[in-house]
């Protein structure tokens, strides 16, 4: 749990009978969709979904402000994963993607918060060095968050469903920049 302007921040794992309609009509938001295309037919989302939550590289999370379900994130190892291929991963390296899903906390500063706490979460491994994310290489805001959090670009690269931005946060950068907060 961290806390964030009287806010409370936590992530649960996703449950796929409590959590798929949330997430399912989160892929079809607006603000969502030209970035995860994954606006598909329900049944078809239903298999996408039991697949990612049996993906054992990955896991499914729900984030929460103040016990209230707002985001999904995806956390991962890079080995075993499509970015592998593009950059000469550590064998401890992780990735994140994440979307606010409730409109109503769209442009409230909640993404570099609950990023920051995400990817303090995913330090927590001592062997992790480095955090990797590969944001859709048009979403200008995602990477400005990104980049507020202490990740920097390396360089476009292309995955098998986009054109991503390759973007590093090395435990010592994120420590510098976060360690004096208090959570």
């Amino acid at each position: 749990m961290t806390r964030c302007d009287n806010r409370e921040i936590s992530f649960r794992p996703v449950e796929y009978k409590r959590d798929f309609q949330r997430i399912f009509k989160w892929m079809h938001k607006e603000h969502v969709i030209p970035y995860w295309k994954l606006n598909m037919p329900e049944e078809d989302f239903r298999k996408h979904l039991q697949q990612a939550l049996s993906d054992r590289h990955q896991t499914l999370s729900i984030g929460m402000l103040n016990g209230e379900p707002v985001s999904y994130w995806e956390t991962y190892w890079v080995k075993g994963d499509a970015v592998g291929k593009t950059y000469e991963y550590e064998e401890w390296d992780q990735g994140v993607h994440l979307l606010i899903g409730e409109e109503k906390y769209l442009g409230k500063g909640l993404a570099l918060p609950m990023l920051r706490a995400a990817a303090a979460r995913l330090l927590e491994v001592p062997e992790t060095g480095k955090i990797i994310a590969e944001p859709d290489i048009r979403n200008e805001k995602m990477i400005h968050i990104f980049e507020k959090c202490g990740f920097e670009a390396v360089g476009p690269i292309q995955l098998p469903d986009k054109t991503g931005l390759l973007m590093f946060c090395s435990r010592e950068e994120f420590e510098r920049r976060w360690n004096h907060v208090k959570a």
